[in-house]
C-alpha cells in the first residue's frame, strides 16, 4: 500500500483525484451497462467482458451457437455509445474490398477528365461488427488486420487512419458448425478478449420471452460519446499495477510456452504454441478495468486471475492430442494459472 502511495505522490496525483477518477469511471461504467441491461437479460460476464474491452481500446470476439444474442448484445452496446456504428454481415463470397473500399473511376463532368477516387468501405466507422465472421474466407478475414492492430487501412499505397475510438467486435459460430473457417491465428491475437456465450436459465429465457413477445419495446439512450471514451481510457492507463503483479502477468504468458522450463503438465502435453506478448498486454488492461469497477486505483493479483481465461483461451494453439481428448483450453488455462501460483514471488528491485 505504501508503495502504491509513493507512486501516486511521484505522478503528482492526490487521494482525492483519485478517489474522483475512481467514481467517475464507475459511473460511465455503470451507465453503459445499465442501458445494455435493458435489452439483454443475463450474460453479465460476456457483458462486463464487452466492456472491459471497450474501455481498453480492444477488440473482441463472441463464440456461440446461433440465437443467443451475440449481434444483438453489440447492436445494443453501439446504441448505448454516441459512436459511428457499421455492420458486416460475412459470407463466403464477401471480398476485402466490401469491407474496406476501393478505388472506382470518377469523371469530371466539365472537362471529361478521369480520376481515381476512393470510395470507403463500412470499416470506416468507430464501432464495426464483424457478423459471423468465421464464414467468410481468410482471404477476406484477413482484411481487418491492419483495421485491428492498426487503426488504419491501407488502398493503392495510401495509408487512410481510422477515427478513435475504434473497435471491431466480431460474432462467430464454433468451428464444427456447416461453413465456417477458422480463424488465422494472427488474427486471433489481435483481439483482446475471446468470450464464450451459452444458454440461457429458464428465469432468464422467461425473462427474454417477456421482453421479445410483448408489446412494449426497450429504449437504449447514448451514455457516454468518443471523447468520453477515449478520457476513460486514459482513466485506465492511469491505474497503478506492482511490480510483483506485472510479473505474475508475465509469467502466466510465459507459462503456456511447452519449450520453457517449468511449465505444467497440461501445457507440455497438449499446447503446440504459447500466446505471444498481446496476451500479457490484455491481462494487465483487463486488470486495471477490473480494478476500477471495484474502486479502486491499483490492480491486484485476483484482478489478473478474472481475466486469464477471456484474454488466453484464443491464443493457445492445441495439438491433435489436445483434440483427441477433447480438453478445453479453458482447462489448459485454468491448469497454467494453478501451476504459476504455486510460485508467486515479489519482483525483484
Amino acid at each position: 500500500m505504501a508503495s502504491n502511495e509513493a507512486a501516486l505522490a511521484a505522478a503528482g496525483i492526490g487521494e482525492g483525484e483519485v478517489r474522483a477518477r475512481c467514481e467517475e469511471f464507475r459511473a460511465v461504467y455503470g451507465a453503459v451497462r445499465a442501458e445494455i441491461g435493458k435489452v439483454i437479460v443475463g450474460h453479465g460476464e460476456i457483458v462486463d467482458g464487452v466492456l472491459t474491452a471497450l474501455f481498453v481500446g480492444g477488440n473482441v470476439l463472441l463464440e456461440g451457437v446461433p440465437g443467443l444474442g451475440k449481434t444483438l448484445l453489440i447492436k445494443t452496446l453501439a446504441e448505448a455509445l454516441a459512436l459511428k456504428f457499421s455492420r458486416i454481415q460475412f459470407t463466403p463470397d464477401l471480398m476485402p474490398a466490401d469491407i474496406i473500399g476501393t478505388n472506382i473511376v470518377m469523371e469530371d463532368a466539365e472537362t471529361g477528365r478521369r480520376r481515381f477516387e476512393f470510395s470507403r468501405g463500412p470499416i470506416f466507422a468507430q464501432i464495426v461488427l464483424a457478423d459471423e465472421i468465421n464464414r467468410a474466407t481468410p482471404k477476406s478475414q484477413s482484411a481487418l488486420l491492419e483495421a485491428m492492430q492498426e487503426r488504419s487501412v491501407t488502398v493503392g499505397g495510401v495509408r487512410y487512419a481510422l477515427e478513435a475510438p475504434f473497435f471491431v467486435m466480431a460474432t462467430q459460430n464454433p468451428i464444427e458448425q456447416e461453413g465456417t473457417y477458422p480463424l488465422p491465428e494472427a488474427q486471433l491475437d489481435r483481439f483482446m478478449l475471446k468470450l464464450n456465450v451459452g444458454y440461457s436459465t429458464l428465469e432468464e429465457m422467461m425473462a427474454i420471452l417477456d421482453r421479445t413477445t410483448g408489446a412494449t419495446t426497450a429504449r437504449v439512450e447514448p451514455r457516454v460519446d468518443g471523447p468520453g471514451i477515449l478520457k476513460m481510457q486514459e482513466v485506465v492507463r492511469h491505474v497503478l499495477v506492482a511490480p510483483h503483479v506485472k510479473e505474475f502477468a508475465a509469467r502466466l504468458v510465459l507459462g503456456t510456452h511447452p519449450d520453457k522450463e517449468g511449465v505444467g503438465e497440461a501445457v507440455k502435453r497438449y499446447v503446440r504454441v504459447g500466446a505471444s506478448p498481446r496476451a500479457a498486454q490484455a491481462l494487465i488492461l483487463g486488470a486495471k478495468v477490473m480494478a476500477l469497477r471495484d474502486g479502486r486505483y491499483h490492480a491486484s493479483y485476483s484482478d489478473v486471475e478474472a481475466v486469464a481465461k477471456p484474454a488466453l483461451r484464443h491464443r493457445l494453439v492445441l495439438n491433435f492430442e489436445a483434440e483427441a481428448d477433447r480438453v478445453d483450453p479453458d482447462a489448459v488455462v485454468e491448469a497454467i494459472v494453478k501451476n504459476t501460483e504455486k510460485d508467486r514471488r515479489p519482483a525483484r528491485a
